[in-house]
């Protein structure tokens, strides 16, 4: 019935001399034709249907902010990112969201929804920023790089697009950058920002690498609130807590057990803060960093596995890692308790941070942001969470 009055709108348009545009803009709801602001058209079996236009942005006179999200793999980037956030709300200019860096850059998008962001503050997707509003606002020969200097070295040179990532990121988006401008006041000194570079003179403040600390400041980690997972990891995601799980609960484990981080935490005993350990030191007052909390041996390891199983009857664990799952030692040490244990190992590791968010309890390593991530996602959800070295 539908593909009947589809064919008959458009034989009536043909024989009244109507062209389809000429249709449309008669009667917009027309099925079978495009509309003049930009949508798409589909065509199925000779029976068109008109896609949804996104509507074109609009030029913020505040101002905007890019960068680079360019410190590391993808726990540090999102750290980067939340921080990022903060200061471009702090100083009242739109957020162009980066894409991530990988072998290639992922549209925001792909991974998060940025309609939750916009709740919080104002943004849009770097690509629709250069796409839509660079050409008039921020065209070739009007781009400015912004760099820190020390106040003291006067030779300073910004490098925007120097080195990996920082020029294939750019690159891959199409920029160049003409000259530059150095800043030797910190993120956190708002007034100053808005004092010096008023977007009436600095519409776009583009950064070599994200205007925000590493680790990230603990007043930041409440905007995890607002990165929320697209059904791209979503789909796969329950998929396979469902298949695997089939609805009993799981704890989720994450483990950095590599050469390169058993040489990373060589010499952190007893320091104040390394990496992405603020998350846990801060849990109580003057906490040092020790070897167990960065490097936990197998038996740290298989010992608090066991007791949170104990703990939480869970049948299943699911272990996230770069390296050595040890799948057969955690099985061994769990038989009694007829445990099974899972490791996936996907070609996207933000589906390990979607499992382990989902978990019934999870188990981190104090100075992982990949830790970091899961653990402030399972905040926002009032989800329990604890970490290797620290009871």
């Amino acid at each position: 019935m539908y593909l009947w009055f589809v064919a008959a709108l458009l034989f009536a348009g043909e024989l009244s001399g109507e062209s389809e545009l000429e249709a449309a803009e008669t009667n917009p709801e027309v099925p079978g034709v495009v509309l003049d602001n930009g949508a798409e058209v589909f065509g199925v079996e000779g029976a068109l249907k008109v896609g949804v236009a996104k509507p074109r942005l609009e030029w913020d006179p505040n101002g905007y902010v890019l960068f680079c999200p360019c410190m590391g793999r993808f726990g540090n980037q999102a750290e980067h990112v939340l921080g990022g956030l903060a200061f471009a709300k702090a100083v009242n200019r739109t957020l162009a969201l980066p894409p991530w860096r990988t072998d290639r850059n992922v549209p925001f998008s792909e991974w998060f929804k940025v309609e939750p962001l916009q709740t919080y503050h104002r943004v849009v997707s770097m690509e629709e920023f250069l796409e839509q509003l660079a050409p008039v606002h921020w065209p070739p020969g009007r781009r400015k790089g912004y760099c820190w200097r020390n106040r003291r070295d006067t030779n300073a040179k910004c490098g925007m697009k120097e080195g990996n990532p920082f020029g294939p990121f750019w690159d891959h988006l199409g920029v160049d950058f003409d000259e530059f401008v150095f800043y030797e006041f910190t993120y956190q000194q708002t007034e100053a920002w808005i004092k010096e570079f008023p977007p009436s003179s600095h519409p776009v403040l583009a950064f070599k690498g994200a205007p925000a600390s590493f680790p990230m400041k603990a007043e930041h980690r409440v905007l995890q609130e607002f990165l929320q997972w697209t059904p791209t990891i979503t789909a796969p995601g329950q998929d396979y807590i469902q298949t695997t799980f089939q609805g009993r609960s799981y704890i989720g484990i994450h483990l950095r057990n590599g050469a390169d981080f058993e040489r990373a935490c060589a010499n952190v005993e007893g320091t104040s803060s390394f990496m992405a350990s603020p998350q846990c030191t801060d849990l109580i007052a003057g906490r040092a960093l020790t070897h167990k909390m960065c490097f936990p041996s197998r038996e740290e390891i298989l010992r608090k596995t066991k007791n949170v199983i104990l703990a939480t009857r869970a049948k299943f664990v699911f272990v996230a890692t770069d390296n050595d799952p040890l799948v057969e030692e955690l099985e061994q040490h769990l038989k009694s308790l007829k445990v099974k244990v899972h490791h996936l190992n996907p070609h996207l590791p933000q589906l390990d941070l979607y499992i382990l968010g989902q978990a019934q309890h999870f188990i981190g390593n104090c100075v992982s942001s990949f830790t970091s991530f899961v653990k402030r996602e399972r905040d926002v959800y009032n989800r329990t969470s604890s970490f290797w070295g620290v009871d």
